[in-house]
């Protein structure tokens, strides 16, 4: 059958259901209609203007993101802003933005479990089930935020570094810790993973594994004898991009619908390195 923005975010809702998503948080349909037909799905990581206008030019419909395009409330739309400029287009184009973000990071294979089987960890279990607990009709068992996991041996703080950097494709990675540190129990977040340090600590692992840490949190985590690994924010999400649009062409197909899924290749990490 031809596809609907509705029957795409049918799928997406049993992929990562809203009430996994944090309360401070704005998932769902940010821009469109749920009635408009979808030859094309786009999965991509933020809904730029570059993103946009390639969806834009395929007519494809939807445009499904990581990073919500509304975060906060908007108090006006100044079509002179980026954002601004990403809500015209899509009404334009009627091309539907639609967001799941950290219902996403929580779902079961959601960003952190695509991040730590990259990573190799093994036995993985939640970091945190904080705001996930009123899901249980919908969740998956196994789903909260971040995850803990093991290394099938021992490795040192920096060859653990050394493996993460080649595995995420990256030039550096920032570390912290004694780098001779023997990690077998390794935690991970995608995105910004500051807000789970507590949990980090409780949760027995050695090393932690994430993007936008704080020097404080690097100065806790030596004090108390683990490790950080910082990958950045764009490492630890972007990698979820082609695994979401290969999931929902295997999903979309076993319920009949009929339209393409397509990975955007052409986003980057906003930073660069200067050596």
């Amino acid at each position: 059958m031809s596809a609907t923005v509705a029957d795409i975010l049918e799928i997406m809702e049993a992929l990562a259901p809203a009430c996994l998503a944090q309360q401070w948080d704005n998932v769902g349909l940010q821009v469109g209609d749920t009635r408009w037909p979808v030859s094309v799905v786009w999965v991509a990581l933020d809904a730029t203007h570059e993103v946009l206008a390639q969806a834009a030019a395929a007519g494809g419909g939807l445009l499904i993101t990581h990073h919500p395009l509304i975060f906060r409330p908007l108090k006006r739309i100044d079509l002179q802003s980026p954002q601004g400029v990403v809500i015209a287009r899509a009404l334009s184009a009627k091309v539907a933005v639609f967001a799941a973000h950290t219902n996403l990071d929580a779902a079961v294979g959601g960003v952190n479990d695509i991040l730590a089987r990259r990573l190799g960890l093994e036995d993985l279990v939640p970091l945190s089930t904080e705001g996930v607990e009123g899901c249980t009709t919908k969740a998956t068992p196994g789903s909260g935020l971040g995850r803990v996991g093991r290394l099938p041996q021992p490795v040192e703080l920096v060859a653990l570094a050394a493996l993460i950097r080649r595995r995420l494709g990256l030039e550096a990675v920032k570390v912290s810790g004694d780098p001779h540190l023997a990690v077998e129990r390794v935690a991970v977040c995608s995105g910004s993973g500051s807000g789970l340090m507590k949990d980090f600590f409780a949760s027995g692992a050695q090393a932690y594994v994430s993007g936008d840490l704080h020097y404080h949190d690097a100065m806790d985590a030596a004090g108390a004898g683990r490790g950080l690994i910082d990958v950045g924010h764009f490492a630890s999400e972007f990698l979820v991009v082609e695994t979401l649009a290969h999931e929902l062409r295997r999903r979309m197909s076993d319920a009949g619908i009929r339209a393409e899924v397509r990975a955007c290749a052409i986003e980057k990490d906003p930073f660069r390195l200067i050596f």
